[in-house]
Order: C-alpha cells, then structure tokens, then sequence
C-alpha cells in the first residue's frame, strides 16, 4: 500500500494563499454590489421630497422639462420595459429550448462542438451592432410586412433582444438536460417510449428547474439592455398598447436624459429612482434564477 505524502509547510501556505484570495474576491464582489446599491438608494430617496410616491408609480406621464409642471410618472416606462421583455421571452424561449434539445438528444459530437461556441459567440456581439441591425433591417422589415411609416417599435425591440438572449436560454437549458440522469431515460426506453417522448414527458420534467432559470437569466439580460432598446424602439413616451407602437424603456430613458440633466435636481434624482427601480427589477430576478439552480443541483445529486 503506497504511503501517503504529507503536504510540507510551502504546499500549505500556497493552498492558504489561494483561499483567502478567493475569499477575498467573493467578499469583494458582496461589497460592490451593495456599494451600487447604498448609491442609488442616498441619490434616488432625494427625489421623493418633491416627488408624490403614488405619482411616481401610477401616473404615465413622464415630462420632467415640462415648464409648466414637470411630471414624474413612471407607469409608462416600466410597462414599455415589460414589455419589450416579454415579447423578446416569448420569441426566444421556444426556440432556445428547441436548440438545447437539439444539442443535448440530436446533434452528434462533432455537430455539438462546432454550434455550441458559434450559439455562444453571439453573448460577444456588441449591443449597438444588434441596435443597429434593427434600425437598418429588422425595422425597415417590420414596416414594410405591417404597412407602417418606420419599423422602430415594440416588436423590432422584441425580435433584438430575443436574439441576445438565446446564448443564455440555449447553454443554460443545454446543460440542464445533459444533467439529467441516464438512468431516467434508460427507464423510459425500456417502458417503450421513443427518444421525442423521453424527451418530452421525461428529461424536459426532470430539468424544468434548470431550463426555468435559464428563461429567468435571459429576462435579466432583457431588462438590462440599452444600446439595442435606445435604437431599434423609437422612444416614444407614450403608454403602450401594442407590439407596434413605439416605448421607451427605463434605461433608454436613463441613457437619453442622466447625460444632459444639471446635477442635484430633482430631474437628476428621478433618474437614479429608475436606476434602483432597474436594480431591484435584475437582482430579484437573477436572485430566484440561482435559487433555481440550487435546488435543481440538489435534485440531480
């Protein structure tokens, strides 16, 4: 029976090293976050002295530079924010799933070897090259399919930013099904079941919490995208009351109005109150996406 070596006192001191690093990284990112957090909160409480609170939440009209009376409703700009998220989820969610069944049943190897990276490559598209794909082909299609003066609205939005999810919702849903237990499809094909009715009644129940999360990531991704939104939507300020008209989301707004607005106004402060907004909105959001994951570990362990 071969001995075992004992670690000497410089094979201690690294692993040491490199786990208070490690600690000190996941700490760091803690604080970071709760450093965004405690910001936005000391910058957007101030807009609430002159700002009515059920105003701010009920009211569709946003007009800070009114000079009659500026308005702070944000009813409008959430709703447009929803959504322009949910049609991108409902375009891209059927779809994803659809590729990661592919990839995870169908696909041979080498296929899988080859999509997968190029399915990912479209995570490091830059946003304004989507933003401006959709002003200069998706729009103009769009008008011309549903016979409109220009294309920028709600579902050119929708369509862009269903693209930029996809990476997320396929790897994630991808993963979750390769996760499943072969045991469970080996029961399902000796109980006669074909390789599409495993798929369907077995492996897609089996990795619903994964596949649920990674739905839930690609909403985060959604809600938090500017550049594409601020291009492809039309910014209109209007409520919405369909795929096409044209909204304006929270941070197309933010990025339209934080760079011209004087500093410490109540304008400056209701910008910071839909920055919070945003950053309650992501966080829940991302936060049941890894509660997901979590519990859907501990079912496959």
């Amino acid at each position: 029976m071969a001995s075992i070596k004992k670690k000497g006192p410089l094979q201690n001191l690294k692993e040491n090293i490199i786990q208070h690093i490690f600690q000190l990284s996941g700490f760091l990112a803690v604080i970071i976050l709760l450093s965004i957090l405690a910001l936005l909160l000391s910058t957007a409480v101030p807009a609430f002295k002159e700002i009515n609170l059920k105003e701010f939440f009920t009211s569709t009209r946003w007009d800070p530079t009114s000079p009659e009376k500026p308005e702070y409703g944000v009813l409008s700009l959430l709703v447009s924010t929803l959504f322009v998220t949910a049609g991108a989820l409902i375009l891209a969610f059927p779809v994803g799933l659809a590729v990661a069944a592919y990839l995870s049943e169908v696909a041979s190897p080498k296929i899988r070897e080859i999509l997968k990276p190029v399915i990912e490559l479209l995570a490091a598209i830059p946003s304004v090259v989507i933003g401006f794909i959709g002003l200069n082909l998706v729009g103009p299609a769009i008008a011309r399919i549903f016979k409109l003066s220009n294309g920028l609205n709600a579902l050119n939005g929708s369509l862009l930013l269903a693209i930029m999810a996809l990476p997320t919702i396929i790897s994630l849903s991808e993963d979750a099904l390769s996760a499943v237990p072969f045991s469970y499809v080996e029961a399902s094909l000796s109980l006669g079941a074909n390789r599409f009715e495993t798929l369907i009644w077995v492996k897609i129940p089996a990795a619903i919490s994964g596949i649920v999360a990674s739905f839930m990531l690609g909403m985060g991704r959604a809600i938090g995208e500017t550049m594409t939104v601020l291009m492809a939507t039309g910014n209109a300020r209007a409520f919405p009351h369909g795929f096409l008209q044209s909204v304006r989301t929270i941070t197309a707004d933010i990025a339209i109005e934080l760079g011209e607005v004087p500093y410490y106004t109540t304008h400056y402060y209701a910008l910071f109150a839909l920055g919070l907004m945003l950053f309650i909105m992501t966080f829940l959001v991302n936060l049941v996406a890894d509660i997901i994951l979590e519990k859907q570990k501990r079912m496959l362990s």
